[in-house]
C-alpha cells in the first residue's frame, strides 16, 4: 500500500488548507476577543470617570451609600454580558475547530474503508473471516466516535444552559441586593 507522489502532494495540500482555515479561525477569535477587552476598557474608563465625579459631589454618607449602591448593578450587568460574550467567543471557536476535526475524521475514515475494500478485492482466498473482523473493527469505532462527539455536544448544551442560569439568578441577587441598599 504506497502512495503515489500525486496522492502526498495531495494530501500534504489538503492539510495546509485545513492548517490555514483552522488559522484564520484562530486569528479572528484572537481580533474579537482584542474588540471585546477594548471595548471594555474604553466603557470601564468612562464608567470611572463618571463615578468618580459623582463620588465627588457625594455630601454626606447616604449619598455615598446610595452612589455605591446605583454603581452596582450596572457593573454586574457588564460582568455578566462580558462573561457571557467570552463564552460565546470560545464556545463559537470550539465548535469550528470540532467542525474542522470531524470533516478530517470523516475523509479519514473514507480513506480507510476505501483501503479495506481496495485490500478486501485482492485479498487471498479464505480471508473472509479477517476482512469481517476487519470491517467490524471499523464499524465499531466509528459508532464510539459519533457516541462520544454526541455526548460532547450534550455537555456543552447543558454547560450552557448552567451558564444562563447562574448568570441569572445572580443577577437576581443583585437586583435584590440593590433595591434593598436604596431603601
Amino acid at each position: 500500500m504506497n502512495l503515489t507522489p500525486e496522492q502526498m502532494a495531495a494530501a500534504q495540500k489538503a492539510n495546509l488548507e485545513t492548517l490555514t482555515g483552522l488559522t484564520k479561525q484562530a486569528l479572528q477569535s484572537i481580533e474579537k476577543l482584542v474588540e471585546l477587552n477594548m471595548q471594555i476598557a474604553k466603557q470601564s474608563l468612562g464608567d470611572s470617570m463618571t463615578s468618580a465625579k459623582k463620588a465627588l459631589e457625594v455630601k454626606d454618607i447616604q449619598q455615598l451609600l446610595a452612589h455605591q449602591a446605583e454603581a452596582v448593578q450596572p457593573m454586574a450587568e457588564k460582568i455578566m454580558a462580558y462573561s457571557r460574550h467570552l463564552y460565546e467567543l470560545a464556545h463559537d471557536t470550539q465548535e469550528t475547530f470540532t467542525k474542522s476535526a470531524e470533516k478530517e475524521l470523516q475523509a479519514g475514515q473514507q480513506k480507510i474503508n476505501s483501503l479495506v475494500e481496495d485490500w478486501t478485492k485482492n485479498a487471498p482466498t479464505g480471508s473472509d473471516a479477517a476482512v469481517k473482523v476487519m470491517k467490524q473493527a471499523i464499524a465499531s469505532a466509528n459508532t464510539a466516535f459519533e457516541t462520544s462527539q454526541k455526548a460532547i455536544k450534550q455537555a456543552v448544551q447543558l454547560t450552557k444552559g448552567n451558564l444562563n442560569t447562574a448568570t441569572d439568578s445572580a443577577m437576581d441577587i443583585v437586583k435584590t441586593a440593590t433595591k434593598g441598599s436604596k431603601k
